[in-house]
Parts: C-alpha cells; structure tokens; sequence
C-alpha cells in the first residue's frame, strides 16, 4: 500500500455513466447488519457452551475451542480487510463475507462433532471478520464529513451493542428452542443483509497494490499467538505451562518484528502513515481500552448475578440491557453533538468519567441488594463508552486519507477485539486471585480463639459438623464479592487514567473548514 493519497483514473469515453449510490442511510443500515451479525457471534456461544457438551461429545475444556476458535481466525484475517478491498473490489468483499459467514453459521448449527464445530468456527470467524472493518469505511465514504457523526453513532450501535446482547440472545435461544439455533438464527438475516448489499453498496475506487506476505505472516503470527495465550492461560495456570509461555514469546516476537518491519518498509500491510499518525495511534489505545471495559463488564456481571444473587440467565441477561440502552442513547447524542461542533475530546472526557463512575458504583455492591444498583450502574456506563466510540472513531480517523481508511478500520476492530480479550483473562485472573486472597483473610479471623464456638471438635461433639461446611460456604460467599468488588474499582482506576492521554489527541477540522477531507468518488 503506498502512503500516497490515492488518484482515481480518468473513465474512458466509451465508459457508461455510474448509477446514483443508494442513499447514504440505507448502505449505513446494511452494513450495521452485517456487522451486528459477526459482532454478535463472538459472545453468543458463551451460554450455551455447557449444552454443547453431550451433543458434541466434548469435555468442558475442550468445548471452550468453540470460542477460541472463532476468535483466532477473526484475529488473523481482520488485516487482509485493506489489502482484498483493493484486489477484488470492496463490494464484492461484503457479499462474499456475508455469504461465507451465512454459509458456515448453517453448518456450525448441524455440526454432529466437536471437530466439525471448531472448523465451521473458524471458518465462520474468517468469513465475518472482514463485515466490521467494511461497514465502518462504508459508512466514513458515502457521508459527507459534516455527517460523519450521526451516522458513526447508527452505525456504531451495532458494534458495541452486539457484545452485550450476545448472551442474552444466546440464553434466551439456548433455554427456548436448542443450542443449534445460537447459529441457525443467523440465516434469515444473513440471506436478508446480502440481498440488500447486492443491490444498494457502491463500489469505491481504491488504488491497487502488492500483498505483503512478511508483514501479514507477523501479524498472523503475533495477533494468534496472543489470542491463544489469553484464551488458554487462565485455564492452563498462565506462565505455570509451557504452552502460554511459548505462544506470549511468539506473540511478543511476531509484533515486535511486524512493528520494525511496517515502520521500514514502503507498502507494509498496515501503511507506515497510519503507525505515525498521532491521533490514529492514540485512538488504538482508546479503542482497545473500551474493548477492554465493555468485554470485561459483559462477561463478569452475568456470572455474578447468576451465581451471588439467583438470578435466572434469561433474568440475568435482562439486567444487562438498560447498559445497551443507554449506550444507544449516547450514541445518538454524540452524533448529534459532533454535528453541531462540540469538541469531541469533550465527549471523550465525559464518557470516561461516566464509565469510571459507573465502575465504581459496582464496586459498592452489596449481597443484599435489589435489582436497581444493576440497572442504574449498567445505564450510566453503556452511556459512557456510549460516548466515547462516535466521537473516538471522528478523532482517529480525521487526518487519514480515504486510501488508508479500510486498513484503519480493520485495525481498529481487530484492536476492539484484542482488548476485549484481555479484558476478559485480566478481570477472571484477579477475580481468581483476589478470592483466594479475601478467603484467607476472611478464614484467619475465625478460630477456636477468637470465636469458641468455631472449634471443630466442640461442633463435632454437638453433632453440629454441618455447621463447619455452611461457615466455608458463608466465607467463600463474601470472598468472592470481594474479589468482584476489587475487579470493579481496579477497573474504575482504569478507566479515569484514560483521561491523562486526552491532552495528546489533536482536535479535528470542523466539517467544511480547509483541511477536511471531501467526500470520495464512488461508482456502481
């Protein structure tokens, strides 16, 4: 890829005009479909692992490839985004990832053996990966930059509301029809979203260019190296194991040396003007710290209030929802805001301090609590980070050329994921770890001397040995609500730090001022 903004070609006179692009509006909702879909499938699954078990014939970890699985191969083909939207055409992309990811849904959905699913997995994650990337530069090309903040704000609901109503939608499936239909459900609207993309995306005129085989083969092996170390660590006791050890040293070699190699050489599969671009590269940091917060939230309160406070999973997923509804309202908003000029490393700070505070608010959970510190916490940090995407994704993307655009995306996106990723391994290795650690504190105030009563042998005298066992449930109760709450306000120290990096973020051009990138040419 060169660094150089791209220069379309004359048409040749015997050429037929283009047909008029489909309004702007429409390829924003087809695209968000697409999206939604993949975005979707990466949590879906989750709750219904432990009904796969005895259809698959698989042990409990083993099953988890379901998920590893997909998201190794969404990790290594999210950088092909740029590269294939210039070879084949960035439309005919969208339709061949939608029809592959369709395609191997159905196929995941009547898998008879735990081999047959982690390949359609797989095969299904490489398929999708590229529908993200995709959709976000569709939607920078044919909105004008004026625009660029509502429609980011339709768009972006899809994205970071997927995560989020993945397990409610995959309990609700898994409890009321069959795990299979977890996959099946994504082929009315997989037929539904090509049909419509076949007939209203444009196709933009991108500059054709080499394919970097070194800098992809780092990335693939840095970017699957670190998805399987934090997929299998927890699970494998971290550096305890050989196998996380080597695929961290992997990880660390595989960017290390794609670094090096995209900052020396002309054309690397990620342009070298995009790595020094400042906003760009403060806005992977941001991105990757959302994944980080939203993936980690999602995957720990349903647990939480499954297993602490009894709640069904239908329930559970429920209790979930106002964060996707007040993330929806603040997308809207910032658009709305962003569109009127507002300062968006103004929304950033607001939406950092709102997730901070909201994190917070959950580390002042109580076991006796009702329903509404749930409802009241989930909304206000949806709303956050709600306004922290829109405005995020103006701000990174301002001074990139519209040629770097797709590459930035799949980056983007692919930083959105890995975030989520370590989310998820950070927040169960401290939940883990502070548990134990609170259970021991917890455990060593209860002795023959402090307490008289809590000599086993005087309980075990009185017939009373069951009482033993219902005082370790009790500790091992509050330990773990501990540890939950130590997760929370480790998180919520987390999030208000990001508000030191707000300073380095360039403000962008308003819209029609000089320097403001015009909107791209697009053909049929």
């Amino acid at each position: 890829m060169s660094s150089a903004a791209p220069v379309a070609a004359p048409p040749a006179a015997s050429a037929p005009a283009a047909a008029p692009a489909a309004s702007p509006l429409v390829v924003t909702l087809v695209v968000m479909l697409g999206s939604f879909m993949t975005i979707l499938d990466s949590t879906i699954a989750n709750v219904a692992l432990p009904h796969m078990q005895p259809s698959l014939n698989a042990a409990a970890d083993s099953v988890t490839w379901v998920l590893t699985s997909y998201i190794v191969a969404t990790a290594v083909a999210t950088p092909l985004t740029g590269w294939l939207a210039a070879r084949i055409g960035r439309r005919i992309l969208f339709l061949w990832s939608v029809a592959g990811f369709t395609l191997f849904s159905a196929l995941c959905g009547l898998a008879g053996s735990l081999t047959e699913m982690v390949i359609w997995r797989m095969l299904q994650g490489a398929a999708g990966a590229f529908l993200a990337p995709l959709g976000q530069a569709y939607v920078l090309d044919v909105w004008p930059p004026a625009k660029h903040g509502p429609a980011m704000a339709w768009w972006g609901v899809g994205v970071m509301v997927g995560p989020i109503l993945g397990p409610v939608v995959g309990g609700w499936l898994t409890d009321s029809f069959d795990w299979r239909w977890v996959f099946l459900i994504n082929l009315p609207f997989g037929m539904i979203c090509f049909a419509l993309a076949a007939g209203v995306l444009p196709e933009p005129r991108l500059p054709q260019r080499r394919f970097d085989l070194t800098g992809f083969a780092m990335l693939a092996l840095g970017m699957a190296a670190l998805q399987l170390a934090l997929d299998r660590g927890q699970q494998l006791d971290w550096l305890e194991s050989w196998e996380v050890r080597i695929e961290l040293g992997l990880a660390v070699a595989g960017l290390w040396a794609f670094g090096v190699h995209a900052l020396a050489t002309p054309g690397a599969i990620i342009d070298r003007q995009f790595l020094t671009d400042r906003n760009a590269m403060t806005g992977m940091l941001f991105i990757t710290m959302v994944g980080f917060l939203l993936v980690a939230t999602t995957a720990l309160l349903p647990t939480m209030v499954q297993t602490m406070f009894g709640y069904p999973v239908v329930a559970a997923g429920e209790l979930m929802m106002p964060r996707g509804i007040g993330m929806m309202i603040a997308m809207m908003s910032a658009g709305q805001l962003l569109g009127r000029g507002v300062d968006p490393r103004l929304m950033l700070g607001l939406g950092f301090s709102l997730t901070g505070a909201a994190l917070w608010g959950m580390s002042l959970f109580s076991p006796q609590q009702g329903a509404w510190p749930f409802v009241s916490t989930g909304f206000v940090q949806g709303f956050g980070l709600g306004l922290i995407f829109v405005p995020l994704n103006t701000v990174a993307f301002a001074s990139l050329p519209m040629a770097l655009r797709t590459d930035a995306s799949a980056i983007f996106m692919l930083l959105r994921n890995i975030g989520g990723s370590i989310g998820i391994s950070v927040a169960v290795a401290l939940l883990e770890r502070q548990t134990q650690v609170s259970h021991a504190d917890l455990g060593s105030g209860i002795t023959p001397f402090s307490q008289p009563w809590a000599d086993p042998a005087t309980l075990g005298a009185a017939g009373l040995g069951g009482v033993v066992a219902v005082l370790d449930g009790a500790v091992s109760r509050q330990a773990v609500m501990i540890a939950y709450i130590d997760v929370f306000r480790a998180m919520a120290f987390l999030a208000l730090a990001m508000l030191l990096l707000l300073p380095v973020l360039r403000r962008p051009p308003r819209p029609g001022a000089a320097g403001a990138a015009p909107p791209p040419p697009m053909s049929e």
